[in-house]
Parts: C-alpha cells; sequence; structure tokens
C-alpha cells in the first residue's frame, strides 16, 4: 500500500498510455473488444485515482505526493511530477469526464474505431500530465502531447467542416506554445544568470548549487527577484499562449469551429478539460512568477473578461444551432473564471476555481445532451426540434438540471462558483461586480430559451414522435454529472478546503514586494589584466 501510495501519480498518469498501448495489439475489425478493452482503461484510471480523495492532506498548501527522477540532466529537465489544491480538482475531474466521454463514443464511432480510441487514451495522458508536472521541460512536453490527438480527433472523427476547425484548432494553440517556449526559455536564462553571478536566488541551495534546471516550485518562487521588465516580456508571452487556450476574447475565433466539428467526446473533453488548461495556467504560473506584472494589467484584463462574459452571452442568443451555441456559451462562462483570477484575492480565486471544476461538469454535459440528440436525429438545428419532453421525460428532467446549473441556480453547482466570484470582484470594483452580473442573467435568457424551443410545445415534427428516452449507457454518462452538480451546490465545504491553503499562498505570491534594487542577471565580466608597474 506504501508503494502504491508513493506511486499514485504514475498510476493515474499512465494507466491510459498501457490501455492504449493493448489496443495496438488487437486487430482494427474487432470493435467491440476494442470499445471494451478502452473502456475498461477509462475506467481504471478513475478508480486508481480515487484515493487521492481521502489521501489529500487539506492542511498542506505544497505539493503532495511528488515524484522525481532524473530525466534529461544534461539540460536539468527531470520527471517531476505532484499535486497541490489547485490541481487535485482538475486531475479528478480530468478522470471523470475522461472516462464519461470515452463511454459516450460507443455507438457514435463506427469508422477507424481503434485509432479513435488510442487517440483519446494518449490525449488524457497529455491533460493528466500537464496539471501534474512540476518540471517546465515536462509541462511543455505534455502541453504538446495533448495537441497532437485532439488535431486528429476534430479532423479525422469530426464534421463536415472537420479539416478547417482542426488546422484553425491547431496553429491557434501552436502559436500559443511557440510563445509559452520563449516564456520559459526567458525564465530559464534569468535563473542561469543569477546562478553564474552568484546572487542569492530561490534557485541556488545554501551550498552554492544549482536546483533542478527547469523546477517548477522554483520558478515559482522567482517572482521574489524577477525584475519587473523580464515579468512584463515574460507575462505576456505565458499570458498569450494561455489566453488562447481559455479562450479569451479576442483569441476565442478557433472555439466555436472546434466545438461544432469536432464529435461529441471530442467537445465534451475540449470544453471540459482543455480549456481549463489555460486558466490553470494562468493561476499556476502567470501570478506568481510575474506578481508586478500581474498587478499592472489585472484591470485591462478584468474589463476583457467582462466583455467576454456579456459578448459570449449576447452570440449565444442569436444562434441556429444548438452546439455553436453552447460553444459560445463557455467564452461567457469562462470570462467569469478569468475575472475571478485576475481580481488577486483569495475569495475570487477560489470561485475562479470552482467555477472552472463547475464549468467542466455543467457545460460537458451540455454536449453529452446535444450529441444525444445528434445521435437520433443527425441535426443540430433548433428549429428541427420542438415538444421533446413527451417522448423523452427522463432526457426531459436531465437537461432541465443541467440548464439550470449552468444558468447559475442556487442549490446547483454554478450558483455557489459565481456568487464566490461575485463575491470577491465586490471587494475590488462594484461597478465590474454589476457588469458581471448583466451576464448571468443572458445566461440564463439564452439558456431558458433554448430548453423552451427544443423541449416544450407539441412535436410539431413528426421525425420527432418516435425519439426513444436515455438507455442505460446514456444515464451512466449524465446521472453522475448532475448528482455532481447537487454535491457542489448543495455541500461545498470540502472544495473550499481543498483550496483554502493553495490559494492562501498564491495570495501571498501575488502580494510579493519587488527588491529596491533589481538583481542583476548579467554575467560577471573577467577582469583584464592590467600591466605591471617597473
Amino acid at each position: 500500500m506504501d508503494y502504491f501510495r508513493d506511486t499514485i501519480l504514475n498510476w493515474v498518469l499512465f494507466v491510459p498510455l498501457v490501455g492504449a498501448l493493448v489496443l495496438l495489439a488487437i486487430p482494427g475489425d474487432r470493435k467491440n473488444l476494442i470499445r471494451w478493452v478502452a473502456n475498461l482503461f477509462a475506467f481504471a484510471g478513475l478508480l486508481v485515482a480515487l484515493p487521492l480523495v481521502a489521501w489529500y492532506d487539506k492542511t498542506e498548501a505544497g505539493f503532495q505526493f511528488t515524484i522525481a527522477k532524473d530525466w534529461i540532466p544534461s539540460i536539468g529537465a527531470s520527471y517531476r511530477v505532484g499535486i497541490d489544491g489547485i490541481s487535485f480538482l482538475l486531475v479528478m475531474l480530468t478522470v471523470v469526464l475522461g472516462f464519461i466521454a470515452i463511454l459516450s463514443s460507443w455507438s457514435f464511432i463506427q469508422k477507424r474505431v481503434k485509432e479513435y480510441y488510442i487517440m483519446f487514451l494518449v490525449l488524457q495522458v497529455g491533460m493528466l500530465g500537464v496539471f501534474m508536472a512540476l518540471d517546465f521541460f515536462l509541462f511543455y512536453v505534455f502541453w504538446e502531447v495533448m495537441l497532437v490527438p485532439m488535431y486528429f480527433i476534430i479532423g479525422i472523427w469530426g464534421h463536415e467542416r472537420k479539416l478547417y476547425a482542426a488546422i484553425k484548432f491547431f496553429l491557434y494553440t501552436l502559436l500559443g506554445s511557440v510563445l509559452m517556449l520563449l516564456g520559459i526559455l526567458g525564465l530559464y536564462f534569468f535563473h542561469s544568470g543569477l546562478h553564474a553571478a552568484g546572487a542569492a536566488c530561490p534557485a541556488i541551495d545554501a551550498a552554492g548549487h544549482a536546483i533542478d534546471t527547469f523546477s517548477i516550485p522554483v520558478y515559482l518562487e522567482l517572482g521574489k527577484v524577477l525584475p519587473v521588465p523580464w515579468q512584463v516580456w515574460i507575462f505576456w508571452a505565458f499570458f498569450i499562449s494561455f489566453a488562447i487556450k481559455v479562450p479569451m476574447v479576442p483569441f476565442h475565433t478557433w472555439l466555436p469551429d472546434a466545438h461544432v466539428e469536432a464529435p461529441t467526446a471530442g467537445s465534451v473533453i475540449l470544453a471540459g478539460v482543455l480549456l481549463k488548461m489555460g486558466t490553470y495556467g494562468l493561476m499556476r504560473f502567470s501570478l506568481p512568477i510575474f506578481p508586478d506584472a500581474t498587478r499592472m494589467y489585472a484591470p485591462y484584463l478584468a474589463v476583457l473578461s467582462i466583455i467576454a462574459i456579456i459578448y459570449g452571452a449576447l452570440v449565444c442568443m442569436m444562434q441556429k444551432d444548438m452546439k455553436r451555441l453552447i460553444a459560445y456559451s463557455s467564452v461567457s462562462h469562462l470570462g467569469f473564471v478569468t475575472l475571478g483570477i485576475f481580481m488577486l484575492n483569495h475569495t475570487a480565486l477560489s470561485g475562479s476555481l470552482l467555477q472552472q471544476v463547475n464549468h467542466g461538469i455543467s457545460t460537458g454535459a451540455l454536449f453529452l445532451i446535444v450529441g444525444l440528440l445528434y445521435e437520433r436525429r443527425h441535426t443540430r438545428e433548433i428549429a428541427q426540434f420542438g415538444g421533446l419532453a413527451t417522448p423523452m421525460p427522463i432526457f426531459a428532467t436531465l437537461y432541465m438540471i443541467i440548464s439550470l446549473a449552468s444558468m447559475g441556480m442556487p442549490l446547483l453547482n454554478g450558483f455557489i462558483g459565481e456568487v464566490t466570484i461575485l463575491i470577491g470582484t465586490f471587494q475590488v470594483n462594484k461597478v465590474w461586480a454589476g457588469f458581471a452580473v448583466v451576464g448571468i442573467v443572458l445566461a440564463a435568457a439564452y439558456l431558458l430559451w433554448l430548453y423552451q424551443r427544443v423541449m416544450w410545445g407539441e412535436v410539431t415534427n413528426p421525425a420527432n414522435k418516435g425519439l426513444r428516452d436515455v438507455n442505460l449507457r446514456e444515464a451512466v454518462t449524465l446521472v453522475p454529472l448532475v448528482l455532481w452538480c447537487f454535491w457542489i451546490g448543495v455541500y461545498p465545504k470540502p472544495y473550499f478546503e481543498v483550496l483554502d491553503k493553495p490559494i492562501a499562498l498564491l495570495v501571498q505570491r501575488v502580494e510579493v514586494a519587488q527588491p529596491a534594487m533589481p538583481v542583476a542577471v548579467t554575467l560577471p565580466e573577467t577582469e583584464e589584466e592590467t600591466p605591471s608597474e617597473p
């Protein structure tokens, strides 16, 4: 048991990879066997992660379950993984949604089944690695690993304009990746300069030896010594990369196309997990490593977040395609998340992280609902539906609960996340909080409008009269998410307890004061020899 506990993150991370390797050995024409194996390994990945819930120490602010091994010593890169409260919640969200997304693909994916499930399991490894990595080089590797399978999932198993959407997704994300790599190199050279100059530095131990060149825990302390000019330039390199992934306005244009063209499971995992990598990056790196630059630009980025909240909601009200409507709702809902991040206080940051989990649950479930209807009718046009509550009463009930959760009704998960963010925002700027409330009202408008047009009234389209209600497999994908919505909405205390210490440490790092004299980062010059006097 001690061995399993000490290596549990390896199990969580690599069980999906083992599943992908097993699938390689199965003939491609054994489709049902491939489905069973893929789902079993996805479920196994969830099971091995469950002990983290009991073993995670809520009283600790630092990283837990850490594993460190030498990897590429010539450049100082190591295999180092661990989690704190921030990454713990996102890891659990990933393993749950990963299993549900793979299960939802059972009947929809009929071509190149083997390749599809291999791509999805590799994608799972990349996503988990991003949240676990404590080495910048390793983090970047996982970030790029995640990009490739998602590109193929959209480009091969997507809908009519899949290639256009896949290439657009790839190019946008690749641009962000290049900028982030430049930012990482900037931190690397600053760190190396400190070492060469012999300056006191969090990355240098008492004996004067360099500690793990790419170690993220070390880099998180650089905010204490990183001069403001360095912070500004590297902050923007990281910020643009993460803003593309969120996506924040005006970097959002790839998202609706990717969502609409992706298969159902791709949309679920894209909205539920991939978008959180951007917000996770902002909280994990941008705030603590560049505290002065963050405080400098936070007001402007908060206004940008409010624009996203209102703009995304207004665009939702103009959509005729259910999937595109939900895609734009992500732009609006994640505007709340980034607003909470840039308030830079404990309340708003806690609400922001919880709202990341909430968005993954409710929006992931909404994409499952759209996918369920698409499998039956092969259309996502809102005008093609109406009165579905009559032939599909169980579906109508689940859909209503998820819609209420997404719009932030009390006793459901969206409410506590949005209220906490608004409280934190109100403490900083009452006007910003007032504008953000408009987004909640608009969300209720477009979600209720969508539900009314799809579910209420008479069944006017003959093609909808014989639609079957949810089956057992579909219920297994939706019911756990509904129960999770109620759990967070009714009793969110455990989530805030997990976040309390890490968020407090994050706020402390953001508030760190720069030294009066910036630390020199130039390499020491060699003294020239002077001729001796005769």
